[in-house]
């Protein structure tokens, strides 16, 4: 039997020899599982600097702040807010998941252009019935400073400061029905049915001719 020289180096069972193999079981090792050995070990390294520095881990999230559970909202200045409306815009303000801050701005730029915005509409409103007093077919058109001075008379006869206040403050003393109603009555008290002059007047004179915003603010005056 032949012994084995110096130059040959022993196998193992499977024909590969000693010296080699464990160099070929890592290489086999690496070749099924590839880094996925190495995870595990990244993972806990991760984990252990997290807990030496007291740090959260990159995967915990500050959860950002929403709504209250009850907002308290504050009137812009000079202005107040009404309850039914305060309470729609914190329902919807809620379901939109906003913040305290936020609802007020939100709720305060509304409040000034709807405010804005009803101004706009009120005087639109008044300026439309003025236009429909002076082109009136019955007391509107050439003499309707003359027949305002008739309705003033009704209202000085009949009316108090606080019509005069509510007539001049809502605008309604620009609505043709109004003006038409005094009118019939200034002309039903008066003597000879036409009154040419407001109440009240030295002479009895008309002091020139006025245009209707003129007439208009003598027919409300609380100058009687």
């Amino acid at each position: 039997m032949t012994e084995p020289t110096m130059t040959e180096a022993p196998t193992n069972n499977n024909g590969i020899p000693a010296s080699e193999a464990p160099k070929s079981a890592a290489a086999t090792a690496e070749a099924l599982y590839g880094e996925q050995q190495q995870a595990p070990k990244a993972q806990d390294q991760q984990a252990a600097e997290s807990a030496d520095t007291g740090k959260p881990e990159a995967t915990e999230q500050v959860k950002p702040e929403g709504a209250p559970e009850k907002y308290e909202f504050k009137a812009p200045e000079g202005k107040q807010l009404d309850a039914e409306t305060v309470q729609a815009f914190s329902e919807v303000a809620k379901e939109l998941n906003l913040t305290q801050d936020a609802a007020q701005k939100m709720l305060t730029a509304m409040s000034d252009k709807l405010g804005t915005r009803q101004a706009a509409q009120v005087e639109a409103v008044r300026s439309q019935w003025a236009e429909s007093s002076k082109a009136d077919k019955e007391f509107g058109g050439d003499k309707i400073t003359e027949n305002l001075s008739v309705a003033k008379k009704a209202l000085d006869t009949f009316g108090t400061a606080e019509l005069r206040t509510l007539l001049n403050d809502s605008g309604l003393g620009n609505h043709p029905e109004v003006i038409r109603f005094m009118f019939r009555a200034g002309k039903a008290i008066s003597e000879d049915r036409y009154v040419g002059t407001s109440t009240g007047s030295s002479n009895g004179k008309s002091n020139g001719p006025m245009d209707f915003a003129g007439a208009a603010a003598a027919l409300y005056s609380n100058h009687s």
